[in-house]
């Protein structure tokens, strides 16, 4: 993967966060991520730490408001299906503006809706403060078997490259008089997704037998990254710590 190739995930800074190794910020943001679920859903407050820990890392990275909310328009799935969990779930009622709801479906829907946005906060600042390459590169320092790491490269590698296609192809459509108004119309659209497809296979066989030839034996060659100093251990883990302090809290207060 080039090492100029930039993700739209990430945006250029200068803050101390951005000039961290990434294996120091890749491995402080699992550590909380995983304080976040083990988190009891009865604990408000304790969301609202991570929260504010996390706004608090976007803001000083200077990530910003638009940047970070056109990011989390992917987990508008996660929150339409949570909202049925009220509906759809057993247990006692309870009564909120006249409907009849489940009370531990709506336990569940917050306990989905707090986490999974907590997660998708913590890997947009991670992301945002990493350019892909040093995220792999991070994963090597980690010791992540290599083979995750070459297919973790090239999908995001060859999926800006199929997505940049498509959007040819949109156009392409469009100066053609293809002005699609309802869902019918939007047949077009899925034999160019067929046709891209097949095209992205043979890319792929095309590819894999380049690499082949240069020597490319099942795994790509380990990176080289400089080792982290433990004072910057240190200084990274202590928000995980901190995460982490706050969960033994939360499940003594219950």
């Amino acid at each position: 993967m080039a090492g100029g190739h930039v993700h739209a995930l990430y945006r250029h800074g200068e803050s101390a966060l951005h000039g961290l190794l990434p294996q120091t910020k890749i491995a402080a943001a699992f550590l909380f991520v995983f304080a976040v679920v083990a988190t009891p859903r009865e604990a408000f407050w304790a969301f609202g730490s991570y929260a504010f820990i996390l706004i608090g890392l976007a803001a000083y990275a200077g990530l910003g408001i638009k940047f970070v909310a056109t990011r989390m328009i992917v987990e508008i799935p996660f929150v339409i299906a949570s909202l049925a969990f009220p509906f759809i779930a057993g247990g006692d009622k309870v009564t909120v503006l006249g409907i009849q709801l489940s009370q531990s479906g709506l336990w569940d829907m917050w306990n989905v809706l707090a986490k999974a946005t907590l997660g998708l906060l913590t890997s947009i600042v991670l992301a945002g403060t990493t350019e892909i390459p040093n995220m792999l590169k991070g994963l090597d320092a980690l010791r992540v078997p290599r083979v995750i790491t070459a297919i973790m490269g090239f999908m995001i590698r060859y999926l800006d490259v199929v997505l940049g296609e498509f959007r040819r192809m949109r156009v392409a459509m469009r100066s053609r008089g293809h002005d699609p108004k309802w869902l019918g119309h939007a047949r077009p659209y899925a034999a160019s997704a067929g046709a891209i497809f097949v095209r992205s296979y043979e890319r792929g066989e095309r590819v894999y037998l380049a690499m082949a030839s240069r020597g490319y034996a099942g795994h790509m060659p380990r990176s080289t990254i400089e080792p982290a100093p433990a004072t910057q251990w240190l200084g990274v883990l202590a928000v995980p710590m901190f995460a982490w302090l706050i969960v033994a809290l939360a499940w003594w207060s219950l």
